[in-house]
């Protein structure tokens, strides 16, 4: 049985420094969100709270390739509210702490932009951090930068694609990333690992990037020793 937990009250999550997201989808439709989890980095630099809420997609349709992915389907939604409900309980939590994380955020914000523009809402102005480019700048010995295998490096605890565990592996990248360089934020990391964040906001997108150096190291670091 899936099992929700409930968004927090904001004021438990006031002086939050960024809040890791991860949704999974029914399909390929746009915005076709049926499961959206959470987790909040406090200022004491640790994950403080989870949250994971079941959504129900606006045309119900569920692709086999995604159930057999995440395990959700249609009667485990059904009668679950669809975005608009789900916004309404994070929108303030984003205007408080206006920093997003997601592991592969082209995914997550890509999801996120589609799902506002289904509904007509229009987005708030944010920032967000992809901790894929994290990790590759951090632990570019990986074999891959894939949640499971930078979580099981780090140690970190992963229910893979179960959506509340997901975004506290992604948290804890984060902080593993801050830990190894020594910094007490996101913001006074990100120079040294070479990353600028993305930023949405009404009419307005740009992604989150790694400069020209730090991806043409991570390829030269690909390579065989031989050919560096």
């Amino acid at each position: 049985m899936l099992t929700e937990q409930p968004i927090p009250p904001i004021a438990a999550t006031a002086g939050s420094i960024a809040i890791a997201l991860d949704f999974e989808t029914a399909s390929a439709a746009p915005g076709a969100v049926c499961s959206a989890g959470l987790a909040w980095i406090g200022a004491d630099r640790r994950v403080t709270h989870t949250a994971h809420r079941l959504v129900r997609p606006h045309d119900m349709r569920f692709h086999p390739m995604n159930v057999a992915i995440h395990g959700i389907r249609p009667h485990d939604v059904e009668f679950e509210p669809e975005f608009p409900g789900l916004w309404d309980e994070l929108l303030p939590h984003l205007e408080q702490t206006p920093l997003l994380l997601a592991h592969n955020a082209g995914f997550d914000i890509g999801v996120l932009r589609a799902a506002l523009k289904l509904y007509g809402i229009e987005p708030p102005r944010l920032a967000y951090l992809c901790t894929v480019k994290i990790a590759r700048a951090q632990w570019p010995d990986l074999p891959d930068h894939r949640l499971p295998t930078v979580a099981g490096h780090l140690g970190l605890e992963l229910r893979h694609h179960a959506a509340d565990s997901d975004a506290a592996a992604c948290a804890g990248i984060a902080l593993a990333a801050m830990a190894a360089q020594e910094k007490a934020t996101l913001d006074e990391s990100l120079p040294a690992l070479g990353i600028r964040p993305g930023r949405l906001e009404t009419g307005y997108h740009e992604p989150c990037s790694s400069s020209p150096e730090r991806r043409a190291a991570f390829r030269r670091h690909r390579l065989p020793p031989w050919l560096r």
